[in-house]
């Protein structure tokens, strides 16, 4: 993520409420270990996009005025000049409405200590924003990465050992109209978050009383590798797929020898996982199936839409790290090889 030299920042109009006290840097505790309804946290949302945008929206609405909470978006280019000036708009499913948060700004090196960071860039921007980040994250920071396929967690943890990474992941559709203004598309718009442990799951009910208090749905869990493969499942096969064909959600399901390719891949992935140590449910493709179908006709993958747009693609997250997985485990993935190849021809 580029940093410029001065960037334009955006504060709260309203006066933040007496009871609500900042945490300096020496003084930051963990956030797990109590409740803090009366400390102020400083929330950042890394990649202002469909996904940071909706849900780093909904944060602004609720915290920014309010003074509860400080929101700081993490954007660039175009789109964050619009949020300077103009503000967040968004158009949902549950209403239209502007958000603003309290700092906007493509430099985080000016915005001090965060204590709870979402990740939400695309997958080949993961290393370049932390990076940019890095100085902003103390050993207490909580840090949850929302992007596709299933290795983002371990990527960030190689970088920053010391803040307390999870893993997380959302199921919607949207994404920037244009410049300043964020478009939901479908999805149930959910975020799941946690560990692979229930008991050291509950530590960050903190997090979730933020997310639900911003009327979000969120959920906590104590299985989480389950939760990102279930993702991957419907993620990896359609996505591939959709960029290789250019062909809709719809059109795709449409099809009977795709969709018939499209069970045979995520079989492929269940295959991987298994050898991976998780294991899915016996009927999740089945459900998984159910799911896409529920999409409407005319949706596109952001992978399908990237690739149509000369942009670059999450290929190697999605469909190339299941080919690669394959191979270390010894699980054939000869469709996911194929497909893989059509996309990056």
């Amino acid at each position: 993520m580029c940093c410029s030299d001065s960037p334009l920042m955006i504060h709260s109009r309203l006066q933040k409420k007496n009871d609500v006290r900042m945490l300096n840097n020496e003084s930051r505790s963990s956030i797990t270990s109590h409740r803090f309804w009366n400390i102020q946290m400083r929330i950042a949302i890394v990649g202002i996009g469909g996904v940071g945008g909706y849900f780093g929206g909904k944060l602004a609405r609720e915290y920014a005025s309010s003074g509860r909470h400080e929101i700081i978006f993490i954007a660039r280019g175009e789109h964050l000049q619009a949020i300077q000036h103009n503000g967040l708009k968004l158009f949902t499913r549950e209403g239209d409405y502007l958000a603003w948060p309290n700092i906007a700004t493509d430099n985080p090196a000016l915005t001090g200590m965060f204590d709870l960071v979402f990740f939400c860039v695309k997958s080949y921007s993961l290393e370049g924003s932390a990076l940019a980040v890095k100085p902003n994250i103390h050993k207490n920071t909580v840090v949850i990465p929302l992007l596709n396929g299933v290795e983002s967690a371990e990527r960030l943890r190689q970088m920053m050992p010391d803040a307390d990474i999870i893993d997380g992941s959302v199921y919607i559709i949207s994404h920037i109209e244009k410049p300043g203004v964020i478009r939901q598309e479908d999805g149930a718009c959910k975020l799941i978050f946690g560990t692979d442990d229930e008991q050291s799951s509950l530590k960050y009910n903190t997090v979730l009383d933020i997310l639900v208090q911003a009327k979000i749905n969120a959920k906590l869990t104590g299985h989480v590798s389950e939760a990102l493969w279930k993702k991957y499942l419907l993620m990896c096969p359609l996505g591939s797929l959709t960029a290789a064909t250019g062909k809709t959600y719809g059109a795709l399901l449409a099809d009977d020898a795709l969709k018939t390719k499209l069970r045979r891949m995520m079989e492929e992935v269940t295959a991987v996982a298994r050898a991976r140590n998780v294991y899915l449910p016996e009927n999740v493709i089945d459900r998984t199936m159910e799911m896409a179908g529920r999409f409407a006709f005319d949706a596109k993958t952001s992978m399908q839409l990237d690739k149509e747009n000369g942009r670059q693609t999450e290929v190697d997250t999605l469909t190339g790290f299941l080919c690669r997985a394959g191979r270390e485990s010894g699980i054939p993935t000869p469709l996911h090889d194929e497909v893989y190849q059509q996309i990056i021809r």
